[in-house]
């Protein structure tokens, strides 16, 4: 990794961001940071075990760590251990798991804005609301030695921390259209997150190197595929969303649906007009929906009934 802060920057505080370097390269290019959350109670394993027995089911995804950078989705092989003792047997287990949107969980939630608002104030901001970081998410993973997280890009900005272990992380600048075109930028619940790659790729990629205590800032939508050494590993993606990233997000949705009705759209911003009125329209059509959306039995017939089964791929490796 390089322009690494001094280790005792991060001591008096959650996370050690540069003023100049965040003045520089944030939130348009990733870059490199310390932390302090590497003896954080809350992300030890056991914390986390406790965690895996709180969240709903469709907040789980687990399976075997043994992937291709280029895997297909339909042949991830699984694993039969439920959440709790994947966690418990990270070591032996051989998986790779996510416990996802944990900032549902109050305490979990508070450290996820105190981060954020460090993050904030590094940009020259109050907190993380005046800084408009809406949407604040928290996602941790723990993966047993030699794991690898395919190929694929996230619909948000992100914090990340590494807790344990060793990982690296291959990103791709997301304004190459040669790695991932303007299809692949769309995105819908019924479409998996991992995409094609090609050896190719290789020459285009920076890999960022984590221990304990490392992290970086992941901007939107820039591709990468993560391994991890010879040690299990926890790491939490702290995320957000600009007003900019949701927009995009919601015309993602309408241009995947359309190219899916054999109408593909042009890429957002080379018609505006037409991009107002699917963002409107958008709106519409979410506004009934959202609250149903809070019940997991719901959420899961909802994907269900508007995507196909294969929204819910998630609950493929329950065992």
């Amino acid at each position: 990794m390089t322009d690494r802060p001094d280790a005792a920057a991060a001591s008096a505080r959650l996370i050690a961001l540069d003023p100049a370097l965040m003045a520089r390269q944030f939130p348009a290019e990733p870059f490199a940071y310390r932390h302090a959350l590497a003896a954080e109670p809350l992300l030890q394993l056991g914390a986390l075990a406790a965690l895996a027995g709180r969240l709903p089911r469709d907040r789980l995804e687990y399976n075997s760590g043994r992937l291709k950078v280029d895997q297909k989705p339909e042949e991830t092989p699984t694993v039969d251990l439920e959440p709790t003792e994947i966690v418990r047997q990270i070591e032996t287990a051989g998986a790779w798991m996510v416990l996802k949107n944990v900032e549902t969980i109050p305490e979990y939630g508070r450290l996820i804005h105190r981060v954020l608002d460090e993050a904030a104030r590094a940009a020259g901001h109050a907190d993380h609301r005046a800084a408009g970081m809406k949407e604040p998410m928290g996602f941790i993973f723990v993966s047993s030695a030699h794991s690898v997280t395919p190929f694929h890009l996230d619909y948000e900005e992100n914090f990340f921390v590494h807790l344990h272990g060793d990982k690296a992380m291959h990103v791709f600048d997301n304004r190459d259209r040669s790695v991932i075109d303007e299809e692949g930028l769309e995105s819908f619940p019924g479409k998996h997150r991992n995409h094609r790659y090609r050896d190719a790729f290789a020459a285009r990629e920076t890999v960022f190197s984590f221990k304990a205590g490392e992290g970086m800032f992941l901007p939107y939508t820039w591709p990468h595929w993560v391994e991890t050494g010879a040690d299990w590993s926890i790491s939490m993606a702290i995320t957000w969303k600009s007003a900019a990233d949701l927009r995009l997000n919601k015309l993602y949705f309408a241009n995947a649906v359309l190219r899916r009705l054999g109408m593909p759209q042009p890429a957002p911003g080379k018609v505006p007009a037409l991009d107002s009125a699917k963002v409107a329209l958008y709106d519409i059509a979410r506004l009934p929906l959202e609250p149903l959306r809070r019940g997991e039995a719901m959420r899961r017939a909802l994907r269900g009934l508007l995507f196909g089964r294969s929204a819910n791929y998630f609950y493929g490796s329950k065992a």
